[in-house]
Protein backbone atom coordinates (compact mmCIF):
# COMPACT_ATOMS: atom_id res chain seq x y z
CA UNK A 1 0.00 0.00 0.00
CA UNK A 2 1.43 3.42 -0.97
CA UNK A 3 1.45 5.89 1.89
CA UNK A 4 0.08 9.36 1.34
CA UNK A 5 1.35 12.57 2.90
CA UNK A 6 -1.52 12.46 5.41
CA UNK A 7 -0.32 9.08 6.69
CA UNK A 8 3.13 10.48 7.30
CA UNK A 9 1.99 13.09 9.78
CA UNK A 10 3.30 12.61 13.32
CA UNK A 11 1.04 10.58 15.61
CA UNK A 12 1.39 9.64 19.27
CA UNK A 13 2.92 6.21 19.86
CA UNK A 14 1.37 3.61 22.15
CA UNK A 15 3.89 3.55 25.00
CA UNK A 16 3.71 3.35 28.76
CA UNK A 17 5.73 4.17 31.84
CA UNK A 18 8.91 2.16 32.15
CA UNK A 19 8.51 1.80 35.91
CA UNK A 20 5.30 -0.17 35.45
CA UNK A 21 7.10 -2.33 32.88
CA UNK A 22 9.91 -3.02 35.36
CA UNK A 23 7.42 -4.08 38.03
CA UNK A 24 5.63 -6.31 35.54
CA UNK A 25 8.90 -7.82 34.32
CA UNK A 26 10.10 -8.53 37.85
CA UNK A 27 6.76 -10.15 38.66
CA UNK A 28 6.95 -12.37 35.58
CA UNK A 29 10.59 -13.17 36.32
CA UNK A 30 9.64 -14.40 39.78
CA UNK A 31 6.46 -16.16 38.69
CA UNK A 32 8.07 -18.05 35.77
CA UNK A 33 10.54 -20.13 37.82
CA UNK A 34 7.86 -20.83 40.42
CA UNK A 35 5.57 -22.22 37.73
CA UNK A 36 8.45 -24.32 36.34
CA UNK A 37 9.20 -25.72 39.80
CA UNK A 38 5.55 -26.42 40.55
CA UNK A 39 4.87 -28.02 37.17
CA UNK A 40 7.69 -30.56 37.16
CA UNK A 41 6.62 -33.47 34.99
CA UNK A 42 3.75 -31.51 33.44
CA UNK A 43 4.83 -30.30 29.97
CA UNK A 44 2.08 -27.74 29.55
CA UNK A 45 2.70 -26.14 32.93
CA UNK A 46 6.44 -26.07 32.30
CA UNK A 47 5.83 -24.49 28.88
CA UNK A 48 3.79 -21.82 30.61
CA UNK A 49 6.69 -21.13 32.99
CA UNK A 50 9.10 -20.75 30.06
CA UNK A 51 6.70 -18.38 28.33
CA UNK A 52 6.47 -16.28 31.49
CA UNK A 53 10.25 -15.99 31.65
CA UNK A 54 10.42 -15.05 27.95
CA UNK A 55 7.69 -12.44 28.55
CA UNK A 56 9.78 -11.02 31.42
CA UNK A 57 12.81 -10.72 29.14
CA UNK A 58 10.72 -8.98 26.51
CA UNK A 59 9.39 -6.58 29.13
CA UNK A 60 12.94 -5.54 29.98
CA UNK A 61 13.93 -5.42 26.30
CA UNK A 62 11.28 -2.79 25.59
CA UNK A 63 12.67 -0.29 28.13
CA UNK A 64 14.45 2.91 27.07
CA UNK A 65 15.38 6.21 28.71
CA UNK A 66 14.28 9.45 27.06
CA UNK A 67 15.67 12.91 27.85
CA UNK A 68 13.62 16.15 27.83
CA UNK A 69 12.96 17.52 24.33
CA UNK A 70 13.71 14.17 22.74
CA UNK A 71 11.50 11.84 20.78
CA UNK A 72 11.48 8.21 19.72
CA UNK A 73 10.15 7.31 16.29
CA UNK A 74 8.76 3.80 16.42
CA UNK A 75 8.55 1.56 13.37
CA UNK A 76 7.31 -2.02 13.46
CA UNK A 77 8.44 -4.19 10.55
CA UNK A 78 8.92 -1.10 8.37
CA UNK A 79 5.63 0.57 9.31
CA UNK A 80 5.53 3.86 11.22
CA UNK A 81 3.56 3.36 14.44
CA UNK A 82 4.00 6.74 16.15
CA UNK A 83 6.35 9.07 18.01
CA UNK A 84 6.87 9.08 21.77
CA UNK A 85 7.62 12.56 23.16
CA UNK A 86 7.26 11.72 26.89
CA UNK A 87 10.42 11.98 28.97
CA UNK A 88 11.85 9.60 31.55
CA UNK A 89 11.90 5.80 31.64
CA UNK A 90 9.54 4.50 28.94
CA UNK A 91 8.43 1.16 27.54
CA UNK A 92 7.30 0.29 24.04
CA UNK A 93 6.87 -2.84 21.94
CA UNK A 94 10.28 -4.60 22.15
CA UNK A 95 10.04 -5.63 18.50
CA UNK A 96 9.66 -2.01 17.35
CA UNK A 97 12.68 -0.10 16.07
CA UNK A 98 13.14 3.04 18.17
CA UNK A 99 14.93 5.88 16.43
CA UNK A 100 15.99 8.80 18.60
CA UNK A 101 15.36 12.33 17.27
CA UNK A 102 16.17 15.64 18.93
CA UNK A 103 13.30 18.10 19.37
CA UNK A 104 15.50 20.86 20.77
CA UNK A 105 16.08 24.22 19.12
CA UNK A 106 19.16 24.24 16.89
CA UNK A 107 21.34 26.91 15.33
CA UNK A 108 22.36 26.91 11.70
CA UNK A 109 25.15 29.37 10.97
CA UNK A 110 24.98 29.37 7.19
CA UNK A 111 28.35 30.06 5.56
CA UNK A 112 28.84 33.38 3.79
CA UNK A 113 28.07 33.14 0.08
CA UNK A 114 28.46 35.53 -2.84
CA UNK A 115 25.22 36.48 -4.62
CA UNK A 116 23.85 39.31 -6.78
CA UNK A 117 21.44 41.81 -5.30
CA UNK A 118 18.47 43.38 -7.10
CA UNK A 119 20.77 45.73 -9.04
CA UNK A 120 23.08 42.91 -10.06
CA UNK A 121 25.88 44.01 -7.71
CA UNK A 122 27.85 41.11 -6.21
CA UNK A 123 27.46 41.02 -2.43
CA UNK A 124 28.41 38.69 0.39
CA UNK A 125 25.66 37.54 2.75
CA UNK A 126 25.44 35.11 5.65
CA UNK A 127 22.54 34.22 7.98
CA UNK A 128 21.93 32.45 11.28
CA UNK A 129 18.77 30.35 11.56
CA UNK A 130 17.18 28.97 14.73
CA UNK A 131 15.02 25.94 13.96
CA UNK A 132 13.56 22.82 15.49
CA UNK A 133 11.81 19.65 14.36
CA UNK A 134 8.06 20.11 14.66
CA UNK A 135 6.81 16.98 12.86
CA UNK A 136 9.19 14.09 13.48
CA UNK A 137 7.47 11.78 10.97
CA UNK A 138 7.92 14.22 8.10
CA UNK A 139 11.50 14.97 9.13
CA UNK A 140 12.47 11.29 8.98
CA UNK A 141 10.28 9.90 6.21
CA UNK A 142 9.70 12.81 3.80
CA UNK A 143 13.36 13.75 3.23
CA UNK A 144 16.51 11.68 3.12
CA UNK A 145 18.50 13.73 5.67
CA UNK A 146 16.59 16.58 7.28
CA UNK A 147 19.71 18.29 8.68
CA UNK A 148 21.37 18.41 5.26
CA UNK A 149 18.03 19.45 3.76
CA UNK A 150 17.84 22.43 6.14
CA UNK A 151 21.36 23.55 5.23
CA UNK A 152 20.81 23.37 1.47
CA UNK A 153 17.42 25.06 1.58
CA UNK A 154 18.79 27.84 3.81
CA UNK A 155 21.41 28.65 1.17
CA UNK A 156 18.76 28.63 -1.56
CA UNK A 157 16.61 30.99 0.50
CA UNK A 158 19.56 33.35 0.99
CA UNK A 159 20.19 33.53 -2.74
CA UNK A 160 16.54 34.16 -3.55
CA UNK A 161 16.16 36.78 -0.82
CA UNK A 162 19.24 38.73 -1.90
CA UNK A 163 17.95 38.94 -5.47
CA UNK A 164 14.72 40.59 -4.24
CA UNK A 165 16.36 43.59 -2.53
CA UNK A 166 19.06 46.11 -3.33
CA UNK A 167 22.03 46.30 -0.98
CA UNK A 168 21.66 50.02 -0.34
CA UNK A 169 19.73 53.11 -1.41
CA UNK A 170 20.32 54.52 -4.88
CA UNK A 171 18.92 56.83 -7.49
CA UNK A 172 17.28 53.93 -9.34
CA UNK A 173 15.20 52.91 -6.29
CA UNK A 174 11.78 54.30 -5.52
CA UNK A 175 11.28 56.27 -2.31
CA UNK A 176 10.75 54.10 0.74
CA UNK A 177 11.86 50.88 -0.96
CA UNK A 178 13.30 48.32 1.45
CA UNK A 179 17.01 47.56 1.16
CA UNK A 180 19.16 44.85 2.72
CA UNK A 181 21.21 47.32 4.76
CA UNK A 182 18.53 49.75 5.91
CA UNK A 183 15.47 47.48 6.23
CA UNK A 184 16.86 44.61 8.28
CA UNK A 185 13.64 44.01 10.24
CA UNK A 186 11.56 43.69 7.05
CA UNK A 187 14.26 41.56 5.42
CA UNK A 188 14.46 39.28 8.48
CA UNK A 189 10.67 38.77 8.42
CA UNK A 190 10.82 37.96 4.70
CA UNK A 191 13.68 35.54 5.37
CA UNK A 192 11.71 33.70 8.06
CA UNK A 193 8.72 33.39 5.72
CA UNK A 194 10.93 32.12 2.90
CA UNK A 195 12.66 29.57 5.11
CA UNK A 196 9.41 28.32 6.63
CA UNK A 197 7.93 27.70 3.20
CA UNK A 198 11.01 25.66 2.24
CA UNK A 199 11.34 23.76 5.54
CA UNK A 200 7.67 22.76 5.79
CA UNK A 201 8.22 19.66 3.63
CA UNK A 202 10.69 18.35 6.23
CA UNK A 203 8.46 19.09 9.24
CA UNK A 204 10.83 21.80 10.49
CA UNK A 205 9.73 25.09 12.06
CA UNK A 206 11.79 28.28 11.88
CA UNK A 207 12.03 30.07 15.23
CA UNK A 208 14.19 33.01 14.13
CA UNK A 209 16.50 34.09 11.33
CA UNK A 210 18.87 37.04 11.12
CA UNK A 211 21.51 38.30 8.68
CA UNK A 212 24.94 37.92 10.31
CA UNK A 213 27.14 39.17 7.47
CA UNK A 214 26.38 41.69 4.74
CA UNK A 215 28.95 43.43 2.56
CA UNK A 216 29.84 44.18 -1.01
CA UNK A 217 32.03 41.59 -2.70
CA UNK A 218 35.74 42.37 -2.67
CA UNK A 219 35.94 43.20 -6.38
CA UNK A 220 33.59 46.18 -6.01
CA UNK A 221 33.99 47.01 -2.33
CA UNK A 222 36.44 49.89 -2.90
CA UNK A 223 34.33 51.41 -5.68
CA UNK A 224 31.18 51.27 -3.58
CA UNK A 225 33.03 52.72 -0.60
CA UNK A 226 34.11 55.72 -2.66
CA UNK A 227 30.54 56.10 -3.87
CA UNK A 228 29.21 56.08 -0.33
CA UNK A 229 31.83 58.61 0.71
CA UNK A 230 30.89 60.87 -2.20
CA UNK A 231 27.21 60.63 -1.31
CA UNK A 232 28.03 61.48 2.32
CA UNK A 233 30.10 64.51 1.26
CA UNK A 234 27.34 65.76 -1.04
CA UNK A 235 24.76 65.36 1.73
CA UNK A 236 26.98 67.21 4.21
CA UNK A 237 27.67 70.04 1.75
CA UNK A 238 23.96 70.37 1.09
CA UNK A 239 23.30 70.81 4.79
CA UNK A 240 26.11 73.38 5.07
CA UNK A 241 24.80 75.43 2.14
CA UNK A 242 21.27 75.37 3.51
CA UNK A 243 22.51 76.59 6.88
CA UNK A 244 24.71 79.27 5.31
CA UNK A 245 21.84 80.65 3.23
CA UNK A 246 19.65 80.85 6.33
CA UNK A 247 22.38 82.68 8.24
CA UNK A 248 22.97 85.19 5.41
CA UNK A 249 19.25 85.80 5.14
CA UNK A 250 19.00 86.48 8.86
CA UNK A 251 22.03 88.80 8.73
CA UNK A 252 20.58 90.91 5.92
CA UNK A 253 17.19 91.03 7.60
CA UNK A 254 18.73 92.12 10.88
CA UNK A 255 20.77 94.90 9.25
CA UNK A 256 17.69 96.14 7.43
CA UNK A 257 15.34 96.04 10.41
CA UNK A 258 17.74 97.84 12.75
CA UNK A 259 18.83 100.48 10.18
CA UNK A 260 22.47 99.75 10.94
CA UNK A 261 23.63 100.33 7.37
CA UNK A 262 22.02 100.94 3.99
CA UNK A 263 23.29 98.61 1.26
CA UNK A 264 22.48 98.79 -2.40
CA UNK A 265 21.99 95.67 -4.49
CA UNK A 266 25.64 95.51 -5.54
CA UNK A 267 26.92 95.73 -1.96
CA UNK A 268 24.34 93.18 -0.79
CA UNK A 269 25.55 90.81 -3.50
CA UNK A 270 29.15 91.30 -2.41
CA UNK A 271 28.22 90.75 1.22
CA UNK A 272 26.26 87.60 0.40
CA UNK A 273 29.20 86.29 -1.63
CA UNK A 274 31.69 86.95 1.16
CA UNK A 275 29.48 85.40 3.84
CA UNK A 276 28.83 82.29 1.77
CA UNK A 277 32.54 81.85 1.14
CA UNK A 278 33.27 82.14 4.86
CA UNK A 279 30.44 79.84 5.97
CA UNK A 280 30.78 77.18 3.27
CA UNK A 281 34.56 76.98 3.09
CA UNK A 282 36.16 73.88 4.62
CA UNK A 283 39.30 75.90 5.42
CA UNK A 284 39.91 78.83 7.74
CA UNK A 285 39.40 82.22 6.06
CA UNK A 286 41.68 85.24 6.48
CA UNK A 287 39.79 88.46 7.34
CA UNK A 288 40.68 91.67 5.47
CA UNK A 289 40.06 94.92 7.32
CA UNK A 290 38.79 97.75 5.11
CA UNK A 291 40.42 100.95 6.48
CA UNK A 292 38.70 103.21 3.96
CA UNK A 293 35.06 103.94 3.29
CA UNK A 294 32.43 101.40 2.43
CA UNK A 295 32.62 102.27 -1.27
CA UNK A 296 36.39 102.58 -1.59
Amino acid sequence: MIQTNAQRQETAASTTSGYLAILGGLGLLVLGPLVLWAGRGQPLVMLLGVLLIVAAVLMFAGLYMQQPNEGRILTLFGRYTGTDRAEGLRWANPFAVKRRISLRARNLNAPTIKVNDKRGNPIEIGVAVVWRVEDSARAVFEVDDYEAYVGIQAEAAMRHLASQYAYDDGEDLSAGETTLRAGQDEVAAALVHELQARFAEAGVRVLDAKITHLAYAQEIAQVMLRRQQAEAIISARKKIVQGAVSMVEEALRGLSERDIVELDDERKAAMVSNLLVVLCSDKDTQPIVNAGTLYS
